[in-house]
Order: structure tokens, then C-alpha cells, then sequence
């Protein structure tokens, strides 16, 4: 399986390449005129794709790949961004993409979210997250509780899709910061004292003991019941 990786920041482009190329062969564009032409000549099962590229901005390579009449027209396309608000995410599935993750990300969520996006374009539905009957579907962004939905603000969901995809573990406090905040607010410690407001508000809108805490450890889901991965 063949994927193109968009990212114009060193770092992180050798960072993605290297945790991916021991699963899939791998191109990588470092800024959006070379994207396009990776995309003109070469057939991909998934797009990983940067918003803040030169030359051509990210935005502008997915609204040519979703109106072109090429091979790729169909690829799942995956956002990685530093833009985290809600209307960058809303504006960025409204032009074909297909998940959206917000930098700084965790490299394991990354991996999944992108065999997700080939599983579904090999006939699969968008996977969904469920612990016991709570349901998040990493689509529509939205949690169900039996089939009830469960109205959570953007930074709320942030923190409850953090402990779903990592639900095999736990969850420290730094790194929901870092899910939900920039580095700044990691490095001075803005974000520690917000998180408790977040599980709490949680806890009051899903059933009880759904999130425990680990004493000086972070957070996770209780292990009662077992939370799976449905295709």
C-alpha cells in the first residue's frame, strides 16, 4: 500500500515517513505544487494532509484532488494541522476530507486513524469507538450513550476521544493538555487545572464510573468492560 505525506517541516516530515514506511511505501511533498504533482502521476491509498503548506496551500490541493478526474479523486484524505478550531475542522470535512487530527498529535492515533481511512475505502464503514454502550464515532465527531446523544463542547470531546483511542491504557494529564492546548500552554502549565474541569464535566454527562483516576498517574476508561473497535 502506497500513501503521500504533505508536511513542509523537517522534523515532522521525517518523523511521519519513519513510523509509516515500516507498513507502507511512502512519498513525501514538502509543500502543495509538489503534492499535486505526486498526485498527477502516482496512485495512493490514503493522503496524509498538512493545511499550512507553501507554494499551494493544503485546502487548495484537496478541492483539486476532489474535482479532478484522476486516479486519486476517491483517496481518503487525512488532516494534519495545527488549526484546531471547530471551523477549521468543519470547513476542512465540508471540502472531502475524510478525518481530521490537530498538531501536536500522538504518532500511535495517527497510525490508526489512517488504517481506518483504508479499511474504509476497502468497503468498510467509518470505524467507531464503544465502551459498553457508549459509541464515538470519529466521523460525525459525535458520542451516543445507547443511542442518545451526548451534547460535548469541542474541548470536551477532545479529552473523551484522548481516552477512547487509548483506552488499552492510561492517559496522563500532559497528554490531554497536549491534545487539546498548543505548547505554550503545555510548557506553563495553563492547560493542568482545566483538564479536571473537562473530566468533571464529563462525568456528569456520561454514566458513572465510565472515567477513572489513576493517582498520580492521568486518567482512563474502567476496565470493567472492554472498549473495541467496530468496522
Amino acid at each position: 500500500m502506497k500513501l503521500l505525506i504533505t508536511e513542509d517541516i523537517p522534523e515532522l516530515g521525517k518523523e511521519l515517513v519513519s513510523s509509516l514506511e515500516q507498513d507502507y511505501v511512502v512519498d513525501l511533498a514538502t509543500d502543495g505544487a509538489q503534492a499535486l504533482e505526486f498526485l498527477s502521476y502516482s496512485t495512493y491509498d490514503a493522503v496524509v494532509l498538512d493545511l499550512g503548506l507553501p507554494m499551494v496551500d493544503g485546502l487548495t490541493v484537496l478541492r483539486n484532488l476532489r474535482e479532478g478526474d484522476g486516479s486519486n479523486k476517491d483517496v481518503p484524505v487525512l488532516i494534519l494541522s495545527a488549526r484546531s478550531s471547530a471551523s477549521d475542522r468543519v470547513d476542512a470535512i465540508d471540502r472531502g476530507a475524510d478525518d481530521y487530527v490537530t498538531k501536536p498529535y500522538d504518532m500511535d492515533e495517527v497510525l490508526a486513524r489512517i488504517r481506518a481511512l483504508i479499511r474504509r475505502r476497502g468497503g468498510h464503514s467509518m470505524p467507531r469507538l464503544m465502551w459498553g454502550e457508549i459509541v464515538l464515532d470519529l466521523k460525525s465527531k459525535r458520542v451516543t450513550d445507547n443511542g442518545r446523544l451526548v451534547p460535548l463542547t469541542e474541548k470536551e470531546y477532545q479529552v473523551f476521544e484522548k481516552l477512547m483511542v487509548h483506552s488499552d491504557g492510561i492517559v496522563s494529564r500532559e497528554e490531554l493538555v497536549q491534545a487539546i492546548y498548543d505548547d505554550d500552554a503545555t510548557s506553563e502549565g495553563k492547560g493542568g487545572d482545566s483538564i479536571n474541569v473537562f473530566i468533571n464535566r464529563l462525568r456528569k454527562k456520561l454514566p458513572p464510573h465510565i472515567i477513572e483516576v489513576v493517582k498520580n498517574v492521568g486518567y482512563r476508561l474502567s476496565p470493567d468492560q472492554k472498549n473495541i473497535l467496530k468496522d
